[in-house]
């Protein structure tokens, strides 16, 4: 079965930048959408991006340029790279393969001064 493991998460001042990666085991990757999602405290989960096998992206609404989705099949691997950080961005990052409905077990990002 699939499983997904984050890493990359962190404590960064406003205005940095972090990388995210999320590596997928146990085959279906390449055919399928994965995504990154958020969880802030006290807050719903929310999409934050999306990659299809084909490599068309679409990002949430707050996001706004800052952030992009990437993927690497031959790795297993799909990354999310945030610049330009906010303190509103601080939240659990979770990446999602959609085809099994799998979810990682998610990566902490802090952003503060």
């Amino acid at each position: 079965q699939v499983q997904l493991v984050e890493s990359g998460g962190g404590s960064v001042q406003p205005g940095g930048s972090l990388r995210l990666s999320c590596a997928a085991s146990g085959g279906m990757f390449s055919r399928y959408a994965m995504d990154w999602y958020r969880q802030a405290p006290g807050k719903q989960r929310e999409l934050v991006a999306a990659i299809d096998s084909g490599g068309n992206t679409n990002y949430g609404d707050f996001v706004k340029g800052r952030f992009t989705i990437s993927r690497d099949n031959a790795k297993n691997t799909v990354y999310l790279q945030m610049n330009s950080l906010k303190p509103e961005d601080t939240a659990v990052y979770y990446c999602h393969h959609r085809r099994t409905d799998r979810w990682g077990q998610g990566t902490q990002v802090t952003v503060s001064s």
